[in-house]
C-alpha cells in the first residue's frame, strides 16, 4: 500500500507512554516478584511446620521418658513413697535424680510422691540437728558441691511450683505455720525456709536460681489467690509459712556476703509484691523486716534507677480502681516513715524515695478527698484548685486512704530533717554544693506534685512551722540570685528541662508555704523577731518575685490571654509538667508578692514609687485576674 498523503488513513497506536516492550518488562518483574515472594513464603511455613514436628516428637518423647522413669521410681520407692529413708538424699542416691527429673506439678501422684519427699526431709532435719549438708552432701561436701547445689536449687523452686499450681484448691494452709498445719503446701514453704538459712553453704545460689526462674511471679500469684482469705487477720504474733519464706528471700537480697545474679527488675520483689494492695495487712511481720534500713534502701534505689531510665516494670493491674503503680506508691510509703526514723538513715535514701514518690504521684488522679479539702484550704483560692478529669477512673477509697494518711505530718518531718540536716547548717553561704542542689532539687519536686495530689491543709502547717524547709529555701534562692547561679541550676535539677528557669521549682514551694506562715504571723512579731526573714530579706524577696514574674509575661505572654483557666486543666498538666510549674508560680508568687507589699513594706522603703509601682502592680493584677 503507497500513502497517499492522507493523514487519516495513518495507523495510530496507544503506547500509553511506554513501548510495549517495555510494558512486557515491567509485568514480568512483577510476576516475578510475587513468585519469589510466594517461594519464600512457601519455605518459611515449611520451616515453621517442621519446629512444631519436631517439638510435638520432642515433647512425646519427653513424656514417653518421664512415664518410663516413674514407673522406675514407683516400683523401687513404692507408689507412696514409703520405701524412702534419709539415705535418699545423698549424693550417689538417684532418687531426687528421678523424681525432679519426671515431677508434673499437674499429676497427682507427682504431687503426693513430693508432699511424702517434703515430710521425710523435715522429719530427719528435726532430728539430726539440722544437717543438711551431710544429709544431702555426705561426708565430703566439697567434691560434690555442684551435684548438691543443683540439686537443693531444683528441689526448691519445685517446691514453690507445686504450691503455686494448687493455690486455688488449698488457700488456707498457706497462710498457716507448720504446727498449725499439716498440709503439703506449708510443708513446702517450711522446706524452702530451711534450704534459704544464711549458715548453709548453697543459700545465695538458691536465692539467685529462684530469682532467675522468675519465682516473684509466682509469689505474686499465690499471695492474689489468698489475699481474700478471712484467715488473713489471724492471731497476733503468729507468722504464716509463706510470710517467713518471703521475709527469709528479701533480708537475703542485697546483703552481704550475697553473690547473688542481678535479674530483671520487672521480676523483683518490688515490681512484683509491693503492687499487690495493702501486702502489709496481709503480713505485718514483712512489713517489719523490709522497713529495716538496708533492705528499704536496696529495693528503693532499684525503684529509682527505673525511674531514672524510664523504664516501665509494672506488671498489669488488678483491677481500675488499684492500679500497680498505686499499690506501690501506698506501701512503700506505709514503710517509708519507719526507714526514715532509723538513726542511720542515709541521705542517698531519702533522695531515692523523693524520686520514686514523685513519679507515682505523678501518675495519681486527682484525689477525692484531696480536691475536698483544698477547696476549702485558705492558702489557695478556689479558682486554682485542679479540677480532676471526668475520663480517669478514681482511685478505691481505701487506696486513697492509705496513700494520704502515709504522707502525714511526721513523715514530711522525717524527710525534711533527712534531706535538709547538713543544709540549715550553712546559711547564708555563697557555696552552693551538689549535695545541697540535689537535696533542694528532690524535695520541691516532690512538694510540687504533693501541693497537686493531696490535702493541702495537713501538710502546709508541719511544712512551715516544724520543718526548716523556708529556712532552707530562702537561703538557697538569695544566693543564687545574689551569684547569678538561676541559669547553671535548672541543669543540675532532674525533674525539670535544662532549658526551664532555675528558680521555677523553689519558688513553687517557697510561696505557698510562706504565704501559709504569714496568714499567723502577726506584725508586731514579725518586726521584733525578724523571722522568718528579716526586712533586708523581705525586700529581696520582693526583687526575686518580680523578676520572676516579668520573665513568666515575657516569655509566655499568650499563656494569659486564654479565656480558659489553666490551673483547670488536669491532662494538660499530666502531660506538661513546666507548663505546670509555670502556672502555679504565676498564681502563688503573685499572690505572695501582693501580701508582702501591703503588709510589711512601703512602697518609698523599695523604690517603687511613680511609674514603675505602677507597672509593678499592672502585672499583680494580669495575673490575679487571669490566673
Amino acid at each position: 500500500m503507497f500513502f497517499t498523503g492522507d493523514p487519516t488513513t495513518r495507523k495510530r497506536v496507544d503506547l500509553g507512554g511506554r513501548s510495549s516492550k517495555e510494558r512486557d518488562r515491567q509485568k514480568l518483574l512483577e510476576q516475578t516478584r510475587l513468585e519469589r515472594n510466594r517461594r519464600l513464603w512457601l519455605r518459611q511455613q515449611n520451616a515453621a511446620a517442621i519446629r512444631i514436628q519436631k517439638c510435638l516428637r520432642g515433647r512425646k518423647t519427653m513424656e514417653a521418658e518421664h512415664s518410663k522413669v516413674r514407673e522406675e521410681f514407683y516400683a523401687i520407692y513404692g507408689k507412696h513413697c514409703q520405701n524412702i529413708d534419709r539415705h535418699c538424699f545423698g549424693p550417689d542416691s538417684r532418687f531426687l535424680c528421678q523424681l525432679l527429673f519426671f515431677f508434673n506439678a499437674k499429676n497427682d501422684g507427682d504431687f503426693a510422691a513430693l508432699g511424702e519427699t517434703c515430710r521425710l526431709l523435715l522429719h530427719v532435719v528435726q532430728h539430726n540437728a539440722g544437717d543438711l549438708v551431710s544429709l544431702f552432701a555426705g561426708a565430703d561436701y566439697p567434691i560434690n558441691s555442684a551435684l548438691v547445689d543443683y540439686r537443693v536449687k531444683k528441689l526448691a523452686f519445685t517446691f514453690v511450683q507445686a504450691v503455686s499450681q494448687h493455690r486455688e484448691q488449698l488457700r488456707d494452709p498457706l497462710l498457716m505455720t507448720p504446727m498449725e498445719s499439716n498440709f503439703p503446701l506449708a510443708l513446702f514453704l517450711e522446706a524452702v525456709i530451711v534450704f534459704l538459712d544464711p549458715k548453709l553453704p548453697w543459700a545465695c545460689k538458691v536465692v539467685g536460681y529462684l530469682l532467675q526462674r522468675n519465682t516473684f511471679f509466682l509469689f505474686r500469684g499465690i499471695v492474689l489467690a489468698v489475699k481474700d482469705n478471712t484467715k488473713a487477720c489471724g492471731s497476733i504474733g503468729r507468722i504464716s509459712s509463706l510470710e517467713h519464706l518471703l521475709a527469709r528471700v528479701i533480708s537475703h537480697i542485697g546483703q552481704k556476703p550475697c553473690l547473688c545474679p542481678n535479674v530483671d527488675p520487672y521480676c523483683s520483689f518490688s515490681s512484683q509484691m509491693l503492687t499487690i494492695p495493702f501486702l502489709w495487712q496481709l503480713f505485718p511481720n514483712l512489713k517489719e523486716v523490709f522497713a529495716a534500713q538496708s533492705l528499704s534502701q536496696h529495693y528503693i534505689h532499684q525503684m529509682a534507677l527505673c525511674v531514672k531510665n524510664h523504664v516501665n516494670v509494672l506488671p498489669n493491674d488488678i483491677s481500675a480502681e488499684y492500679p500497680g503503680y498505686a499499690c506501690l506508691l501506698g506501701n512503700m510509703l506505709e514503710t517509708a516513715g519507719v526507714a526514715l526514723s532509723q538513726p542511720d538513715c542515709s541521705f542517698e535514701l531519702a533522695i531515692d524515695l523523693a524520686a520514686v514518690t514523685t513519679f507515682l504521684l505523678e501518675g495519681l488522679p486527682c484525689l477525692k478527698s484531696s480536691n475536698q479539702e483544698n477547696k476549702e484550704s485558705s492558702t489557695m483560692s478556689e479558682d486554682d484548685v485542679t479540677l480532676p478529669d471526668e475520663t480517669e477512673v478514681a482511685l478505691g477509697r481505701d487506696l486513697e486512704q492509705q496513700i494520704t494518711n502515709a504522707i502525714d505530718s511526721r513523715f514530711l518531718l522525717q524527710l525534711s530533717n533527712v534531706l535538709f540536716g547538713g543544709i540549715s547548717l550553712v546559711s547564708g553561704s555563697h557555696c552552693q554544693l551538689d549535695r545541697e542542689v540535689e537535696a533542694i532539687g528532690a524535695a520541691c519536686a516532690f512538694l510540687h506534685i504533693t501541693f497537686d495530689t493531696l490535702p493541702l491543709e495537713q501538710i502546709m502547717t508541719v511544712l512551715a512551722y516544724r520543718t526548716e524547709l523556708v529556712r532552707v529555701l530562702w537561703n538557697f534562692m538569695k544566693s543564687c540570685h545574689e551569684n547569678q547561679r538561676w541559669s547553671s541550676l535548672s541543669e543540675q535539677l532532674p525533674y525539670l528541662p535544662k532549658d526551664a528557669p532555675g528558680w521555677l521549682l523553689p519558688l513553687a514551694v517557697f510561696c505557698p508555704v510562706y504565704k501559709h506562715m504569714l496568714t499567723i504571723v502577726h506584725n508586731e512579731e514579725f518586726y521584733e523577731q525578724e523571722k522568718p526573714l528579716s526586712l533586708n530579706d523581705i525586700r529581696s524577696l520582693i526583687i526575686i518575685l518580680r523578676q520572676a514574674l516579668w520573665q513568666l509575661l515575657w516569655v509566655n505572654p499568650m499563656a494569659h490571654n486564654n479565656s480558659v483557666k489553666p490551673a483547670t486543666s488536669a491532662p494538660v498538666n499530666k502531660q506538661n509538667p513546666v507548663e505546670s510549674i509555670k502556672q502555679r508560680v504565676g498564681i502563688v508568687a503573685s499572690q505572695l508578692l501582693s501580701q508582702v507589699v501591703d503588709e510589711f513594706v512601703a512602697p518609698n522603703t523599695i523604690n517603687l514609687t511613680g511609674q514603675s509601682f505602677l507597672v509593678h502592680w499592672s502585672i499583680v493584677c494580669i495575673l490575679i485576674s487571669v490566673c
